[in-house]
């Protein structure tokens, strides 16, 4: 299983979201949320948002191992 998180107001879109999930890419966990969780797909699919494996920024594709944490982090903005 791989265990999912999301910060900033990605959080407050993933309400009711399982905290883990099997997957293999983390394309194909975005792919899985848009079933039930549409709103949070459509969040998640804008080209600002990263994804972080293992606490390292990755690819959409990257290949996923049993036990690995996937976050979704999004755009964030300084002043």
């Amino acid at each position: 299983m791989i265990n999912i998180l999301f910060f900033g107001r990605l959080g407050d879109f993933a309400k009711g979201v399982p905290s883990t999930i099997q997957a293999n890419t983390p394309q194909e966990i975005r792919d899985l949320l848009a079933v039930d969780f549409p709103a949070l797909a459509k969040e998640l699919s804008e080209p600002q948002v990263l994804v972080s494996v293992n606490q390292m920024i990755v690819g959409w594709d990257q290949q996923l191992m049993d036990g690995s944490e996937v976050a979704f982090l999004p755009p964030v903005t300084g002043g």
